[in-house]
């Protein structure tokens, strides 16, 4: 026995490396530790194709996620409420007031922490369809915010302001003045 063979035992019992199974070899029952690992393609590729994917889906469900925390605000919540106790609401779109579209896309800012609120949304009835704008601010820090415009554009072209009713302005002492 040899010094060599003493110090280095598993050079005598070298094995030779086995061939990674192909695709077409049949169902592998047994695998020797020492084969060779199969060949990984390049990932460079598909990262740059994938890239775009993703980045389009993660815009697109930011995009969906602040449009529905803004469409379950109660500033939407209460223009709605509002739109449905208004006469010129109710005459023109009929019963059952709510939002146009199956997934609503709120349009325009929703700043309460600097008082600027302007936004629009389609609506729908029992009669027609509109959109409905609604813009309010608020001009001082610890003031009131004051409605601006309410109105209802139907789908004819037709647009009425909602705040020339007798009525006063439905949106004092509500959701609105206690985000202020």
């Amino acid at each position: 026995m040899s010094l060599r063979s003493i110090v280095h035992p598993l050079r005598s019992q070298r094995r030779t490396l086995i061939a990674a199974p192909s695709p077409n070899d049949g169902p592998l029952l047994s695998r020797r530790s020492d084969r060779a690992l199969p060949e990984i393609p390049s990932s460079r590729k598909l990262w740059l194709r994938t890239l775009p994917i993703f980045l389009s889906i993660i815009t697109l469900s930011t995009l969906a996620i602040f449009n529905y925390q803004k469409a379950s605000s109660s500033i939407v919540n209460a223009t709605l409420y509002a739109l449905r106790t208004s006469e010129a609401g109710k005459r023109e779109l009929g019963e059952q007031v709510y939002f146009r579209d199956k997934f609503p896309w709120i349009w325009g800012e929703m700043n309460q922490l600097h008082g600027r609120i302007d936004i629009s949304f389609g609506v729908k009835g029992t009669k027609g369809k509109g959109v409905m704008r609604f813009k309010s601010v608020r001009k001082t820090r610890m003031g009131f915010f004051e409605t601006q415009e309410w109105s209802l554009e139907m789908e004819d072209g037709r647009k009425l302001q909602l705040l020339d009713e007798v009525r006063d302005d439905p949106f004092k002492h509500t959701a609105l003045q206690a985000h202020s």
